[in-house]
């Protein structure tokens, strides 16, 4: 199978678990999280083009499990974070790991976020190494193993 096809089958897979977890994953701590880590993957690469604030817009409109929060205020965490990554790449990214980190309390919304970071990260059809490599630390902030989500 061709790296790709594999990545689009992982992403695939990790819509569902979380589609089936949906009734978990409430919390303030997920919702920021998750916002969080779509901010940090839409950033990987140290910016933030517009097609990928409409990838995130997409999934924030369309994914069941973000449907337990309002749209916009969704959106407006995900512009806060985007805002900290743009003013300071490097320190803001510290701080959204930050934030992240929060979801490690419940194993359940923790790996629900790192699912969130691959689901926007294959959005595009190309889950790059930069947000490979975001996705990873972020399982580092929630003391997950980056090889249980095959990164």
């Amino acid at each position: 199978m061709a790296l790709w096809d594999r990545f689009k089958e992982t992403a695939s897979s990790m819509q569902t678990q979380l589609e089936s977890k949906k009734n978990e994953l409430k919390s303030g701590s997920f919702r920021d999280a998750s916002m969080a880590m779509c901010a940090l993957v839409a950033a990987a690469d140290g910016s933030i083009d517009p097609a990928e604030r409409q990838r995130v817009a997409a999934l924030i409109g369309s994914n069941d499990v973000l449907k337990n929060f309002p749209a916009d205020d969704l959106q407006r965490r995900f512009n806060d974070y985007v805002g900290k990554l743009e003013a300071d790449f490097a320190f803001g990214k510290v701080s959204v790991l930050q934030e992240i980190a929060k979801a490690k309390k419940k194993p359940a919304e923790a790996r629900a976020v790192i699912q969130i970071g691959i689901v926007i990260g294959g959005a595009d059809g190309d889950f790059d190494k930069d947000e490979q490599a975001v996705v990873r630390e972020a399982c580092f902030a929630l003391d997950l193993p980056p090889h249980e989500f095959d990164l």
